[in-house]
């Protein structure tokens, strides 16, 4: 199968993933924020923050894991450097996971019950669901070797069907959560508990089953861990500085303003990530490529493919989030009911982050792929750290919780172009092609759509007040506007290929 057209597959089966776990997950947080409250729902989100604290452990090591076992199948190694590959990773993340679980009962815990803003008669529930998340925590650590392998060799079906399984767990949470009239906050933590050890042993059989190289064999590869080791180190301040801006926020808005707004927060991002999984999708599916051309030495097809899933991932995002944009406000009261105050704010304004937050991760892959990270990770760690004290400084100044995201926004710009500068030291990326196939045609769909979007409030302002119709409409010119504006001309003549092919078939 070529190269475009495993992409194209692997990203259909990973968008009917998401669009199932998007609709199940709307639906699941809707009951759950109902049958806790918004008091106990921003306390198990503030909570679960905490453990997030302690994670950019794991996160790291499963980057440097991803990126060793892809770059080992791009230059076709033999099963035993791929079993020694997955082992030595294994045993990495066992460190890991001791080391995460006793920071967490000492340092964790410890701020947890003397720092944070619980209110009373709370705090035996919000302990329970630290363990509990404490715990599910590690157990995702050592499940992060079995995802990376099935990643690599991009059995995207395989990922997305038990991540469907997990989603219709979730579900059946939700409505087993209803049967309790007291403690519900210890009994969901528990349940998510439960879901996370079930989830990691259906990873573990069926790597074992599919993968000889997951089986773990004892191996004492010193080169090879060292190697391993460093890469993550380096990747460690990049997911340490992501993890510390925001769940530094969420933790400044608790201190600030209390659990209510940490609820709203976790609505607005839990909506935000419902949008970003269309692009995370297609970019879960890119990105093993882009590594494996890195192997193989095909810098040119690294290239595009990077600037390709830039442009792509950024009008998915931008093309979805249209319609909500323009009506948060009918859009979370379909779902949620009740709205927390500041949520649509909040989004609106997390919305915009994610636009340039979808632009960084394939020149983040990229520089994964390069393997020299250690200048790289330093730089974007170091400006996107800013965020945290800013935002404590903003605060302090004026209590308007929405004013760290306006600094998240602003910082996030800034650090997109440092990448750019710094890949093209390192690889030579040319700015100038970035800015012709990817900024440049971004900027011109966005002057377009929004040219069109105030014409239509000026000449058809009724339109606007009706979600459906408004929705379809800018959708549509949106997308035209895409295609047109926005793709190259040999992708505008696959895509109708494409359709033609398919006309073709069906006619038939």
């Amino acid at each position: 199968m070529g190269t475009n057209a495993k992409i194209a597959k692997n990203t259909l089966m990973l968008y009917f993933r998401m669009l199932f776990n998007m609709g199940v997950t709307f639906y699941t947080s809707r009951v759950i924020l109902q049958t806790l409250g918004v008091e106990d729902y921003g306390i198990y989100s503030v909570v679960g923050g905490v453990i997030v604290l302690f994670s950019f452990f794991n996160i790291s090591m499963s980057s440097a894991t991803q990126r060793f076992l892809t770059f080992e199948l791009g230059r076709n190694a033999d099963l035993k450097r791929m079993n020694t590959v997955f082992s030595t990773s294994l045993n990495i993340h066992i460190l890991i996971a001791i080391f995460v679980l006793l920071i967490g009962e000492t340092i964790g815990a410890y701020f947890l019950n003397y720092y944070m803003q619980i209110p009373k008669g709370k705090m035996v529930a919000a302990n329970w669901a630290y363990q509990c998340s404490l715990i599910s925590s590690c157990i995702g650590v050592l499940a992060l070797p079995y995802i990376a392998i099935i990643v690599s060799y991009e059995r995207m079906n395989v990922f997305a069907y038990i991540s469907i399984v997990e989603t219709l767990l979730k579900l059946l949470v939700a409505y087993i959560l209803c049967l309790f009239s007291s403690d519900r906050l210890i009994f969901y933590s528990i349940l998510m508990f439960a879901i996370s050890l079930i989830h990691f042993m259906v990873y573990i059989v069926y790597c074992r089953r599919t993968f000889l190289e997951s089986k773990y064999k004892y191996c004492k590869d010193k080169a090879l861990f060292k190697n391993m080791c460093s890469f993550a180190g380096w990747n460690m301040i990049g997911n340490l500085s992501y993890i510390g801006f925001t769940q530094g926020i969420n933790v400044l808005l608790n201190i600030f303003f209390g659990p209510t707004i940490n609820a709203a927060r976790g609505i607005a991002v839990q909506l935000q990530g419902g949008i970003n999984q269309f692009a995370r999708n297609f970019q879960m599916a890119v990105n093993p490529q882009i590594t494996k051309n890195y192997a193989a030495g095909n810098l040119s097809d690294m290239y595009t493919l990077v600037f390709r899933s830039s442009r792509f991932s950024f009008f998915l995002v931008f093309i979805i989030s249209l319609p909500v944009i323009l009506q948060t406000d009918k859009v979370l009261m379909w779902w949620l009911g009740e709205v927390p105050d500041y949520t649509v704010v909040f989004f609106k304004i997390i919305i915009f982050i994610s636009m340039i937050d979808v632009l960084s991760n394939p020149l983040n892959m990229c520089a994964m792929a390069i393997g020299k990270i250690r200048l790289y990770q330093i730089v974007e760690g170091g400006i996107l750290l800013l965020i945290v004290p800013i935002s404590y400084v903003a605060l302090k100044m004026m209590a308007v919780p929405y004013i760290v995201f306006l600094i998240h926004l602003f910082i996030a710009i800034l650090t997109q172009g440092v990448r750019l500068f710094l890949l093209k030291k390192m690889i030579n990326l040319s700015l100038q092609s970035y800015l012709r196939y990817v900024l440049f045609r971004i900027i011109l769909v966005l002057m377009a759509t929004f040219l069109f979007i105030c014409l239509l409030n000026i000449l058809m302002p009724v339109v606007m007040t009706n979600f459906f119709t408004c929705s379809f409409i800018i959708v549509s010119i949106a997308g035209l506007f895409i295609f047109q504006i926005g793709l190259l001309k040999q992708e505008r003549v696959f895509i109708i290929n494409k359709v033609k092919s398919c006309i073709g078939i069906y006619a038939n």
